[in-house]
């Protein structure tokens, strides 16, 4: 059996990405085949096709999330039929018309949530989730700081903690962007130029609770000043390039800070986590408090284009990609 999926067979630029035909098996035990009805475009996505992540091999489909029907189980898989509506995360292989997924990375999809904002939101949602609940317990009082408020993550991100009560800063490319903050529930957008000076004016001086930055490069010692003493420094992605390695003691002195960088995986090791994490985004999303933006559908023979939108930084939302 075969169908048409995205394959890179040498790292690169997006011209790497190649629209072919793929033969795909039956899915073996503790896995089920899903029909992808949308797929998750992702900054992670790049990282792989670039090689600065490293594959299993290559070549290689990439792709992290996705969402669609469950077509066949193997065996030993309990809880899942044909038909039902699914979504997963954290496997590679989206960027396809079927594929093969460990049953330990599916969750049910709620009948409220169609299947383009069901591939939006896994990856993005779920890295939300454990920043917003796992790494940084935000709750009302806290002032945060979140870059690229208007990306897939900061919209997510915006708007679940103003939802959780927390007073929301948000640093914006343009002011297209700066709206789409306000919008999403941002308290103050701001650009890049300065940024710190801006926030420690915003706070009376006193600094956020905590910093989410997928950005890396550009904004870490930005961020680290922008942050009150024994505040949290998260780092989630590297947009702008790695944060150069640095001398600990930097923590002590910009005000006996702490800094992780925590892997999404890290958090999904666990059965029951992936559901309980799941369950609580989809009850966000279900409820309204958060929405899950789509600001940009390609069919996913433009794959390569849609890479190049992201890199140029010409995305806003979440974008998908439809077999």
């Amino acid at each position: 059996m075969s169908m048409k999926a995205i394959r890179v067979h040498r790292h690169g630029g997006p011209e790497v990405l190649s629209h072919e035909e793929v033969g795909i098996g039956r899915p073996g035990p503790g896995e089920v085949l899903v029909r992808n009805r949308a797929v998750g475009l992702n900054f992670v996505d790049t990282y792989f096709r670039s090689g600065a992540y490293a594959p299993p091999g290559l070549p290689f489909i990439p792709g992290n999330e996705g969402a669609g029907e469950v077509l066949e189980v193997g065996p030993g898989v309990t809880g899942f039929a044909p038909g039902d509506r699914v979504a997963y995360v954290e496997t590679l292989g989206a960027y396809a018309e079927q594929r093969i997924v460990p049953a330990h990375f599916l969750v049910p999809l709620p009948d409220a949530i169609d299947f383009e904002t069901g591939a939006a939101m896994m990856l993005k949602g779920l890295t939300a989730q454990y920043l917003l609940r796992r790494t940084f317990r935000v709750g009302p009082g806290h002032t945060i700081l979140v870059h690229a408020a208007a990306g897939g993550v900061g919209l997510i991100l915006t708007q679940w903690a103003k939802h959780l009560g927390a007073t929301v800063i948000g640093t914006v490319g343009s002011p297209e962007k700066a709206a789409l903050a306000r919008e999403a529930g941002a308290d103050h957008a701001i650009g890049y130029e300065g940024f710190v000076a801006r926030m420690r004016e915003i706070t009376g001086g006193r600094g956020a609770d905590v910093v989410y930055d997928g950005i890396g490069q550009a904004t870490f010692e930005g961020s680290l000043d922008s942050l009150r003493p024994f505040g949290t420094f998260v780092s989630f992605g590297s947009a702008s390039g790695p944060i150069p390695p640095f001398d600990i003691t930097l923590l002590m002195r910009k005000g006996s800070l702490f800094a992780t960088w925590q892997l999404l995986f890290e958090h999904l090791k666990k059965r029951e986590d992936v559901l309980a994490m799941s369950r609580e985004l989809f009850d966000v999303v279900a409820s309204g408090a958060v929405t899950v933006p789509v600001h940009a559908r390609l069919p996913l023979a433009e794959a390569a284009e849609a890479h190049r939108r992201l890199e140029a930084r010409e995305t806003t939302g979440a974008t998908v990609l439809l077999p």
